[in-house]
């Protein structure tokens, strides 16, 4: 006589649970990318954090050892970015300048050229005309990403701070928490626990695969541009370990430029060498050796992996570089637990 009742009840207290949900993300949503990525981060230190506390048998020295390689790795790529990309960039750019107007290096090589190039019709003036007025914009734009960067202080240390605390408390209370998700989720024990062993493994590729494979790519590529003779090898090598982030042409925004450049001013031996080493290493052992050694586990179609990039990324900007990988992948292994689901009960004989 009471059930009705307490069907009304249950459905209500599932609505104010849905409900409550929504409010606890509407309300982190300005810290959600700190959340983010400190989950991605403790997903990824899981085996090192294990691996630490059981030959320690202290806890706390796990916690701390991972916490100061996320606190490490973090001002590796904020120095990077913001000291040697934005600063050494901005030099870079008023050197090509100067270069550039009448009088420079670049200019007189490009009038010598024209020599050789005007009966075909071209002329290079006009070309490095181009180039100077890019350079130019590109140097304001290089002042305003610095203004933004020391404008943006606070909000950078709050997305750090949740950052490290994310990964603190996915390390300590991960399995307390997937327990309190497979009692809450209205699904069979052992398709939640897929979910969340799908949602770790992603999570974990995703760090790995665009993270990782950036900074080893932005290493190799410095050695490489160090060993062609380029002036300031490191900034490019940083520029290419952002350039991986790019979806589609990636690297080859960095590395075959400079190619280019080295073969068009004369060190064609240099130019060579910079192409052939950055595409068999850069890209061929990073994106074919090193990436799929740190990512594992079956990979997506590749129609599935560029609309997760450009589709995050139009979603969500930047971060979307890694939220639509990870969005589309536990799509795609809800998709394939109900696959299986219905395949159990197409080969269940009873009625």
């Amino acid at each position: 006589m009471h059930q009705p009742r307490r069907d009304v009840e249950e459905r209500a207290l599932a609505l104010f649970a849905i409900a409550a949900v929504g409010v606890m993300v509407w309300v982190a949503k300005g810290v959600s990318v700190g959340i983010f990525l400190g989950a991605l981060t403790a997903f990824t230190l899981r085996a090192m954090y294990e691996r630490v506390a059981a030959r320690t048998r202290r806890p706390w020295v796990a916690q701390v050892a991972c916490l100061a390689v996320t606190a490490l790795a973090i001002a590796a790529i904020i120095a990077g970015i913001s000291l040697i990309l934005v600063a050494r960039g901005s030099v870079l750019v008023r050197a090509l300048i100067t270069a550039l107007e009448p009088g420079g290096s670049l200019r007189a090589q490009a009038q010598t050229l024209n020599h050789f190039l005007g009966p075909l019709g071209i002329d290079l003036t006009e070309l490095v005309d181009k180039l100077r007025e890019a350079a130019t914009q590109v140097a304001s734009y290089a002042a305003g990403v610095a203004a933004a960067i020391a404008s943006k202080t606070f909000d950078g240390v709050l997305v750090i701070f949740f950052v490290l605390l994310t990964t603190h408390f996915v390390l300590v209370r991960g399995p307390q928490l997937e327990a309190v998700i497979e009692a809450m989720l209205p699904l069979a024990p052992a398709h939640t626990r897929g979910l969340l062993a799908e949602f770790r493994r992603v999570g974990r590729a995703t760090l790995l695969g665009s993270v990782a494979t950036g900074l080893a790519q932005g290493v190799l590529a410095t050695g490489i541009f160090t060993i062609a003779s380029l002036p300031e090898p490191v900034f490019f090598g940083v520029a290419t370990a952002v350039a991986s982030l790019v979806p589609g042409v990636g690297t080859m925004l960095v590395w075959l430029p400079v190619g280019v450049y080295l073969i068009a001013i004369g060190h064609v031996a240099s130019g060579i060498v910079a192409l052939v080493l950055s595409a068999t290493l850069v890209i061929g052992f990073c994106d074919y050796v090193l990436r799929p050694r740190l990512v594992g586990g079956e990979s997506m179609p590749t129609l599935l992996t560029f609309a997760a990039l450009f589709g995050g990324v139009e979603a969500f900007g930047l971060i979307g570089l890694l939220v639509g990988p990870l969005l589309i992948a536990i799509a795609v292994a809800i998709l394939r637990l109900y696959r299986a689901d219905l395949a159990s009960d197409a080969a269940d004989p009873r009625p």
